[in-house]
């Protein structure tokens, strides 16, 4: 039976006084602080979010969402969206000022309609405060200043997934810890008729990891600290010539591939390594076709290059509220719920390693140990490096990297579409559309 949000709260105040919960039946470590929320009268909520790759996270966050709506009455009605499909649904949705009343943004881009957000700063700070702080990079893809814009959800952790016995079959007794080695592997893979495969297509998550990082790795950055373009650089040639000779040993076809694409060339075993969350495990993992596949798979960081440091982009959701929200002591209500220990740790778990937590106190969940295939994706949130490298987050970053300007450098290069000189000028011009100093 639904308990409706009047009968809940008379039922729970007499509990609540006697046992010094909260009125989710929760002991507050800092009850001087902690705000409370109380869901409108009638209120229900729409909430889009990005299709899943694990079913273990769907399960877990629709198993609480129901647990708030048992304790609340407030309905919350889950809609879900493929990846590429999130960004220009939440730009209508902010722009018209109707739609889902929350949304699983990517990246940075609660900073592209910030006036259209609901102010969470008050129980970012609580929830901040209770569970340890919140990682940096996080923080910054949904805050402005001292303002949250948004809710920090989740890093989901990008790693290289590959075939054990493919890469020793190769002679490589050991995955290349450096950009130059891990060229020379991918070679021997295609020699052996067993390629990689990364997308230079417009993949939200999987294009964009792999770009930054082919840029990161080799020094050049998109903007200086200041904000000024300067991905026209020495550094970039050097990325892009490198880029260009990765995928001259791909499988045919990586410069249309999107988030999906990668999943189905490795898990048809036309590709013997690529970059992914833990999902590409599990899926193979819970094929019972696929158990062989599943226990040769295994999984590392990405290889060092030039700048002699470890950099990555990792997958980044922030969950926002929009102004047009009816009912937004529900939304926060709803968060909060979301966000506590028993959900969070229990969405975490269940999304076995997919989802890394974006609270610091969160970091001691046994997933993260449960399975050595784990390891690579374990400090996501604690090692992302924001997609505004090297300047600040805001409107700028979070249009670049909507209008993919990094990724069709990157895929106009390798495919001969353009010199290497003429991608970086053409990513400058683009770029200082929306920096414009």
């Amino acid at each position: 039976m639904t308990i409706r949000r009047r009968d809940f709260l008379a039922g729970s105040a007499g509990l609540a006084g006697m046992a010094g919960l909260n009125a989710f039946g929760l002991r507050p470590a800092f009850a001087q602080s902690e705000p409370s929320y109380t869901p409108e009268e009638g209120a229900s909520l729409r909430l889009l979010r990005w299709v899943p790759f694990v079913k273990g996270d769907e399960d877990a966050w629709n198993a609480n969402t129901k647990k708030f709506t048992e304790q609340t009455g407030v309905e919350v009605r889950i809609d879900q969206e493929s990846w590429e499909d999130i960004r220009p649904k939440a730009a209508v949705a902010a722009n018209v000022g109707s739609g889902p009343d929350m949304v699983m943004c990517w990246f940075d881009d609660a900073h592209q309609y910030p006036d259209k957000l609901v102010d969470l700063t008050e129980l970012a700070n609580y929830l901040g405060e209770k569970y340890g702080g919140w990682y940096d990079g996080l923080r910054g893809y949904a805050s402005r200043g001292d303002k949250f814009i948004a809710m920090p959800l989740t890093a989901i952790g990008n790693a290289i997934c590959y075939r054990d016995s493919q890469v020793k079959a190769a002679g490589f007794s050991e995955f290349p810890k450096d950009t130059d080695g891990f060229l020379e592997l991918c070679k021997a893979l295609k020699a052996n008729g067993t390629p990689a495969g990364f997308p230079h297509g417009k993949a939200v998550g999987d294009g964009n990891n792999y770009a930054h990082w082919l840029l990161w790795s080799h020094g050049g950055k998109m903007v200086d600290e200041q904000g000024k373009v300067t991905i026209n650089s020495p550094e970039t040639i050097a990325a892009i010539n490198y880029a260009k000779a990765l995928y001259e040993t791909f499988i045919p076809g990586t410069e249309s591939w999107l988030d999906i694409n990668n999943n189905r060339a490795f898990l048809a075993g036309q590709v013997s390594l690529t970059a992914n969350g833990v999902s590409l495990y599990y899926a193979a993992k819970n094929d019972p076709a696929l158990k062989e596949m599943a226990a040769d798979i295994r999984t590392t960081n990405f290889p060092i290059g030039p700048v002699g440091e470890s950099v990555e982009l990792h997958q980044t959701s922030s969950l926002l509220v929009f102004n047009h929200c009816q009912y937004p002591e529900a939304a926060k209500a709803y968060i909060k719920f979301m966000m506590e220990a028993d959900q969070m740790n229990a969405w975490i778990e269940g999304s076995s390693a997919y989802c890394c937590q974006p609270l610091k106190a969160f970091a001691d969940n046994p997933v993260w140990t449960s399975d050595p295939i784990h390891a690579p994706y374990a400090r996501a949130s604690e090692t992302l490096r924001p997609n505004g490298y090297a300047g600040p987050l805001g409107y700028a970053s979070a249009g670049v990297m909507a209008d993919y300007v990094l990724v069709d450098m990157f895929a106009s290069a390798v495919t001969g579409q353009a010199t290497p000189e003429d991608a970086a000028a053409e990513a400058e011009r683009r770029a200082n559309r929306y920096y414009r100093i």
